[in-house]
Formats: structure tokens, sequence, C-alpha cells
């Protein structure tokens, strides 16, 4: 009980092998909330028009996230605050922590804004085929929702300070709470706002989740920040050379979305089952992929920059060998199971049979390329780990 009790202490340096299984038990929990949110969604809103805008909303939202915040707020900066920790420059890794966190808020705040001033004409761009009655709603929960990449963003910065100290505890459990308030939203004002409840719990979450929950274990490390714009520093400017790559990529996670919003929107309901399907192949992708690809980017990059090549290499390869397995049984059981699973997840409610096969098809085919994924996305962080954010970004476009 007592090595649990440390175990979760906040406060405790993880080695590689208990932040995984951390990260994993996160994401495991994390992704049961999820699927609760996806059930109560199908449950209360089916697969429809309304369905559809709101799934649509999150593309705008997730672009701006992906270009200014996915790419950049952790995986490259992990790298160079880890590098001063290391060499016992606390002092600069200060001062880059609060230039990267004043100078990209203040641009992505810009893209905000503009995005919120030409929402409508993007929206119409992405889903011709959405009736006058969807792209209004799906420019009004666009809207909702681009103030919460703010929140993704800093509260990214703030856990790449967290992961570089190895304390995973409050990283790994952001996303349970901005998952609880989404469904919270809903439950709580879906019938005076409809779906729009959604949109206002997710923005609430991001807020209270990513950002806060990042922010308190921050402040318990003593992490300091003050406004600065000295674009000069040169540490901010590595870090923007090593970013620029992400941001300018077109990632495969990205650009599939875009695809498949964009074909699906002429056929009503087709947007909502696509995500059902997708949201449920990212629980394998999750537990299997991320965790275990986020838990080791610290470690490689501590062992790369710590010029021990030949462990660096082992390391990597001997986690891809153990990742890919795992995903080529995992794969097995979702590709015989789809209809099923798809089945016992989300029929109810709303969500009828008929919903269940179409949907069970294009979860069946996601499943095909869990092995890719979970190879993908750990690969991607030994290169970050290495300095190098062009090679990714090449493969992943």
């Amino acid at each position: 009980m007592t090595k649990l009790l440390r175990f979760l202490r906040p406060s405790h340096q993880h080695s590689a092998f208990s932040a995984t299984l951390l990260l994993m038990t996160a994401v495991m929990l994390s992704r049961v909330i999820g699927y609760v949110r996806e059930a109560y969604i199908a449950w209360a809103f089916g697969a429809g028009p309304a369905t559809d805008a709101y799934v649509a909303g999150f593309t705008i939202p997730d672009w701006l996230n992906y270009l200014v915040a996915g790419g950049t707020a952790s995986i490259t900066f992990v790298s160079i605050y880890t590098r001063f920790l290391s060499e016992k420059r606390e002092e600069d890794a200060q001062k880059t922590f609060s230039v990267i966190i004043t100078v990209m808020t203040a641009v992505l705040g810009l893209g905000v804004l503009l995005a919120e001033i030409f929402a409508p004409q993007l929206s119409r761009l992405m889903f011709r085929g959405f009736s006058p009655e969807q792209l209004k709603l799906c420019v009004h929960l666009t809207r909702i929702l681009l103030p919460a990449q703010i929140f993704f963003y800093v509260g990214g910065v703030v856990s790449a300070v967290l992961l570089s100290q190895r304390l995973f505890l409050f990283p790994a459990f952001g996303p349970l709470v901005y998952n609880v308030f989404i469904i919270l939203g809903g439950v709580a004002l879906s019938r005076p706002l409809g779906i729009s409840s959604l949109a206002y719990g997710a923005l609430a979450g991001s807020f209270l989740g990513p950002f806060l929950v990042n922010a308190i274990g921050a402040a318990r490390i003593g992490t300091g920040y003050s406004i600065s714009f000295d674009v000069r520093n040169p540490a901010f400017r590595e870090w923007v050379r090593l970013s620029i790559p992400l941001m300018l990529g077109v990632s495969l996670v990205t650009a599939d979305d875009w695809i498949l919003r964009y074909f699906a929107s002429g056929g009503v309901g087709d947007i909502a089952r696509l995500n059902y399907a997708k949201r449920l192949f990212a629980v394998p992708i999750a537990v299997l992929g991320q965790a275990t690809s986020q838990a080791s980017l610290p470690f490689f990059a501590r062992l790369f920059g710590e010029k021990r090549m030949r462990e660096f290499a082992d390391t990597v390869n001997g986690s891809i060998y153990r990742i890919v397995a795992t995903s080529l049984l995992a794969t097995s059981f979702m590709m015989a199971a789809a209809l099923p699973l798809i089945d016992l997840v989300y029929r109810r409610g709303h969500f009828l049979f008929s919903d269940s096969q179409e949907t069970a098809i294009y979860f069946f085919w996601f499943s095909l390329s869990l092995a890719f994924w979970s190879a993908q996305g750990l690969y991607s962080r030994a290169f970050y780990a290495a300095g190098n954010t062009v090679t990714p970004m090449v493969a992943s476009s």
C-alpha cells in the first residue's frame, strides 16, 4: 500500500516502466470516460444533422491546435528543457519557458481571432454538403470551441516541464477532467442549449483539465513564469527551428479527419458514424501507442542528450518490437468483433442497429492500421528526442 501511495504521489519521479504504467492507466480511465461521453452523445443525439455539425465544429479548432499547439507545445520543448536540466541550466530553462508561452500564446490568440471572424467562410468551403441550418450550427459550435485551443497550448507547454522532471501524474489526468466536463455540459445544459451544451462543456473542460491541472502541478515544483517577448533568446530560436516542420507538415491524423469529414458531409449521419468508429479505434491507439510514446520521450531525450547512442537505439528498438506485437494481437480481435463491439458500445437511445452496422464497417477498416499508428508515434518521439523534426514530418505527410 505504501508503494502504491508513493507511486501516485504527484512529486514522485518515475522510471520509464512506471511512467508507462501510470500513463496507460490514466489513458484507460480517460478512454472509459470518453466512451461514456460518446455513448451519451449517441444516446442523446444519435447520428443525424446536429451530430454531424457538432463533429464538424471541431475541425477548424483542431487544425489550429495541431498547427500551433499539437506539434510544438510539448514534443520539441521536452528535448530542450531536458537538456537544460541535465546541464544544470535551470535559469535558462525558465527563461525559455516564459518566452515560448508568451510569444506563441499571442500568435495563437491572433489565430483564434481570425478563425472566429472567418469561421462561416471556412466551414462553407469544408462542408459543401451541409444544409444552411447545419452550416449555421457548425459555425456556432466552432466559435465556442476556438478559445479552448489557448488553454490546450499553454497546458501543453506546462506539461512539457512536468514531463521533463519525470512528473507524470498531472499530465496524465488532465484529459480525464476534460472528458468529464463534456459529459457534465451535456447532462446539465442539453435541454436549454441542445447540442451546444457539449461545446460549452468542452470549453470549460479545456480550462479546468489540460490547463489548470498542469498549472497546479507546475506551481507545486516552483516553476516560474514572467511575460517575455525576447524572441532573440537562442533556445527560443532553436525551438522555433525544430517546431516549424511540425507546424507546416500536414499530419496523417489531421489530414485524415479533413478528408473523411469532407466526403462524408453529403450523407446525413455519415460524419457522426465515422467519428464514433474512430473514437472507439482511438482507445487502443491511445493505450498502446500514445501512452508508451509520451512516457518514452523524456527518457529517449535523456539518453540521446548524454550521448548513450547504443542504449538509445536498443531502447527504441525494444519498445517498437513490444508495441507492434501487442498491436497485431489487438487488431485480430478488433476485426473479428467489430459489429458486436460497436453494437455494445453505442446502440441505445437514438442510435439504431442500422447505425451500428454502418459504423462497424468503418471500425473494421480502421483496425488494420493499429500497429502502424502505434509504431509511428514511438518512432516519431525517438526522432524528436534526437532533435530531428523534419523526418517525422516528411514521413507523416
